[in-house]
């Protein structure tokens, strides 16, 4: 299945099911008005929801109009965030010149999940001296998730995978780093492209845990990267274990992939901005490329081998917003 949320004027939105062209939808309603409100209860969702994907499928529903789409949880209970890709966590070492992490567990930090930014809205921020990067990622949403559960337990509470845009702010990153803290301010809302679908949707590209597509990337207009998701050392059923070792996860729990990052990063390029500077460390000695500035556009879109894009396109500006 392929589900969206589109503005109504609520919090949580209107959730409807999306066709495979992304041409035309039907709202849900009923017991189930919302993405949120499905997935608390996915196991009495799901079949209502699957009656209404076979009639969009049939050829049943109205124009789908994306300039109304929402992240597909606009808010949820939680978004814990992962680094599972190595090449990534070695190139931020080199950006901020800090010591390597020893330790054979995923890294995972919490952040902020009572806003997801939309595929289309603008991003405000309040100073390009905050070093303003995207971060190209994938995600998966899970139901409720009992303490201790085992990684290939953890599988089947995958119900649903996202594209997510993990904005960051490299200047304010280091600092909140040495604290031991973690990161607040570093770590603004999110973004989400606007489709949510459940794995079978993407067939042969899901696979150990895993989005085994390209996330292509274009900055201003201009190809940044292709990395694929395959790379990930950790499988997302392995990060669900993680995060589920100690704490039962709440249903709407929503779990990122963290950068996605190739080896090959050379030929596919990179899916944000500090791994090119680091790049040009180790070349050079010093970044040559600088960060966001306020009229930024950043495009995002994964890519299967058959040319599908499942979760649709993140087209976003970055602007600046005024401080009173």
């Amino acid at each position: 299945m392929r589900l969206a949320t589109r503005e109504n004027g609520q919090p949580d939105g209107e959730l409807v099911i999306v066709s495979a062209d992304d041409s035309t939808c039907l709202p849900v309603g009923g017991r189930w008005p919302s993405l949120l409100s499905a997935i608390e209860r996915w196991d009495a969702a799901a079949s209502e929801l699957l009656a209404v994907s076979e009639l969009v499928k049939a050829g049943q529903g109205e124009a789908l109009d994306h300039g109304r789409l929402r992240a597909p949880l606009p808010r949820s209970w939680q978004w814990l965030d992962g680094s599972a890709f190595s090449t990534h966590g070695d190139l931020m070492q080199v950006a901020f010149g800090m010591d390597p992490v020893e330790s054979d567990r995923p890294l995972m930090y919490q952040g902020m999940s009572d806003r997801f930014f939309g595929p289309f809205e603008d991003i405000p921020f309040s100073s390009e001296a905050h070093g303003i990067d995207f971060e190209g990622e994938f995600g998966v949403v899970v139901d409720h998730v009992r303490m201790g559960t085992s990684a290939a337990d953890a599988m089947a509470h995958i119900r649903l995978v996202v594209q997510i845009n993990d904005w960051s702010l490299r200047a304010i990153a280091p600092i909140e780093m040495k604290t031991g803290f973690g990161w607040v301010q570093a770590k603004p809302a999110c973004s989400m492209a606007g489709i949510a679908v459940t794995p079978d949707e993407l067939g042969s590209a899901w696979r150990n845990g895993r989005v085994c597509a390209d996330l292509q990337i274009h900055w201003n207009g201009q190809r940044f990267g292709q990395a694929n998701g395959m790379a990930m050392d950790f499988g997302f059923h392995e990060l669900v274990a993680h995060a589920a070792l100690t704490r039962d996860l709440v249903a709407g729990t929503i779990i990122g992939s963290g950068t996605v990052s190739n080896s090959n990063y050379a030929e596919v390029g990179s899916s944000c901005i500090s791994e090119v500077r680091a790049i040009e460390i180790i070349a050079g000695g010093t970044p040559k490329t600088p960060f966001m500035a306020f009229g930024d556009e950043i495009r995002m879109a994964a890519r299967l081998a058959d040319g599908q894009t499942p979760f649709g396109e993140i087209a976003q500006k970055v602007v600046r917003i005024g401080i009173t």
